[in-house]
């Protein structure tokens, strides 16, 4: 279930996926490419598939709520700045895109 588990993480925005491409002699600027989809599914879809995480909801389960709760809210604010990155360095294919009006 490897896989599929990689796969929530990515999904709920536990584990985004991206690329950064520092400013270097052929680029002024940097690139960031946001290769994840904004977050689809809750964090406890991934997280709670996995004993580590799920252990604290048997134990105190009120304290398990209230960090699960913390987590997601770290999850969008995560994704506004990755998101905020890409629009403000896209990577050169998007950015010629772009330029030659093409879209995204």
């Amino acid at each position: 279930l490897g896989l599929r588990q990689q796969k929530l993480a990515v999904d709920c925005g536990h584990w985004p996926l991206y690329r950064y491409r520092p400013a270097a002699a052929d680029r002024v600027v940097p690139e960031f490419v946001l290769d994840s989809q904004p977050p689809s599914i809750p964090l406890e879809a991934y997280a709670y598939n996995e004993t580590r995480y799920k252990m604290l909801s048997y134990t105190n389960p009120e304290e398990a709520k209230r960090l699960l709760a913390l987590a997601q809210q770290d999850i969008h604010q995560h994704w506004a700045v990755y998101k905020s990155m890409s629009d403000r360095w896209p990577g050169s294919s998007r950015a010629q895109r772009q330029q030659a009006g093409c879209g995204k």
